[in-house]
């Protein structure tokens, strides 16, 4: 029997034991033992005659004028009352009915009472939705992860999450369940639950490729600027360990779109779109996304500078920042275009550095064919230190951005100084 069985065998045992307690409180006052009164027939007509006996004195007191007629009425009334006090018990014994009938009617009554307001008001059905939700769990997980079978509906949907939720509660964490809750919230429309449970899948596996994508694509909808940094970290962290990762490039086209930044969206639709053959259904959806890009740049390529730009930036840090380098530490230094797209230009990531520090960029690191220094007139450098070997920023790195430089023949000489704290990243 599964723990779930037991537990709902508890639950309705609870109810059997209340219920059995409820009838005591109905019955106990009609099968309660009684005292019983036992009454002297002989004392009772002894009363009687004394009371006619009485009663005759008074007429004749009457008759003889030796008490006034109201007198006479009062003691009439007196002697009435006083023989009825005597003869109670007998009274009291006449009026009680049948106990049994009165006990079963109660129990009948309060069951009565309790089903219809059980019917209305209870969770009985809620409580069968649960049951027949874990005795499905398994047919749900196969054809929402394995895909077989007919997709599920939205009730089934809700079935699986509540499943999926009780499966945690009982059986403990799980990262491929929470993972699996994630998703689920997410085809519900409930993102709060789907971060919830993708923060619970990352905790357990932080360089989970699946985890990561999936989370992402849910900060995507979620939509914020923060969201978006954070979504933006995680694909390249994905990327990073798997470079051809379908999924990680779509969503970090998908970035680069939703900040209008068409160039940076272009370049990468285009390298998704190599890695599609022509009959994936696909591969036209992205093709015409390619030609709305295009459309939206005007068709215009860059202006280009010369068939081998080069940059030697000389990289410094502020003296007040000179004791904030954490040990362990990665510098990234990069170039990116002034009017452009974000993506960098060229990239050079130093582990073991000193600073000052001069270094070199070129188009041999592009992280994009198609965007070279070579293919802009203008750029800035950054420098950033990253506590996490990540390019995207993290608070707390330290970072200096250089002015806009003229790429000129033959190459170019930039100063970039280290000399602020990076806050509200998004991280």
């Amino acid at each position: 029997m599964s723990e779930f069985s037991t537990d709902l065998t508890q639950m309705w045992f609870l109810f059997l034991l209340l219920s059995v307690f409820a009838g005591l409180f109905v019955v106990f006052p009609f099968i309660k033992k009684e005292r019983k009164v036992v009454v002297d027939d002989d004392a009772n007509a002894e009363r009687i005659g004394i009371f006619h006996q009485r009663l005759e004195e008074l007429e004749d007191e009457l008759a003889n004028q030796r008490i006034e007629k109201d007198s006479y009425h009062e003691s009439v009334i007196e002697l009435k009352r006083r023989l009825l006090n005597e003869l109670s018990p007998e009274q009291s014994l006449t009026s009680r009915g049948d106990n049994r009938v009165l006990a079963v009617t109660g129990i009948a009554f309060m069951v009565l009472v309790t089903a219809i307001f059980y019917y209305y008001t209870g969770s009985h059905r809620q409580i069968a939705n649960w049951n027949e939700a874990i005795e499905n769990l398994p047919e749900y997980g196969e054809r929402a992860v394995m895909q077989t079978g007919e997709p599920l509906n939205a009730n089934e949907l809700q079935a699986f999450a509540l499943g999926l939720r009780t499966k945690l509660a009982t059986a403990g964490d799980d990262a491929v369940a929470w993972m699996l809750l994630g998703r689920v919230a997410m085809s519900l429309g409930d993102f709060e639950m789907a971060t919830q449970a993708f923060d619970k899948a990352l905790a357990m596996q932080p360089d989970n490729n699946n985890v990561l994508v999936n989370y992402s694509q849910a900060l995507l909808i979620e939509g914020s600027e923060q969201s978006m940094n954070r979504a933006a970290k995680m694909l390249s962290k994905v990327l990073n360990s798997e470079p051809t990762n379908i999924d990680a490039i779509s969503l970090l086209a998908l970035i680069a779109y939703e900040r209008q930044d068409w160039a940076e969206s272009k370049a990468a639709f285009e390298v998704l779109m190599a890695q599609l053959t022509q009959d994936d259904p696909r591969y036209q959806m992205i093709a015409g996304r390619i030609a709305e890009l295009e459309q939206r740049l005007g068709q215009q390529e860059p202006e280009a500078v010369n068939s081998a730009a080069s940059i030697n930036a000389t990289v410094t840090i502020a003296e007040a920042l000179q004791g904030d380098i954490p040990s362990g530490s990665t510098l990234f230094v990069f170039a990116k275009a002034q009017n452009g797209p974000a993506m960098p230009l060229a990239v050079a990531k130093i582990t073991n550095f000193n600073l000052p520090i001069t270094v070199a960029l070129d188009d041999s690191m592009a992280m994009m064919p198609e965007l070279t220094l070579s293919n802009f007139s203008h750029v800035t450098v950054t420098a950033r230190i990253s506590n996490d070997g990540s390019v995207m920023p993290s608070d707390g790195e330290l970072e200096g951005v250089s002015n806009v430089i003229e790429l000129k023949q033959g190459g170019s000489q930039v100063n970039v100084e280290i000399s602020r704290v990076l806050t509200n990243t998004g991280k």
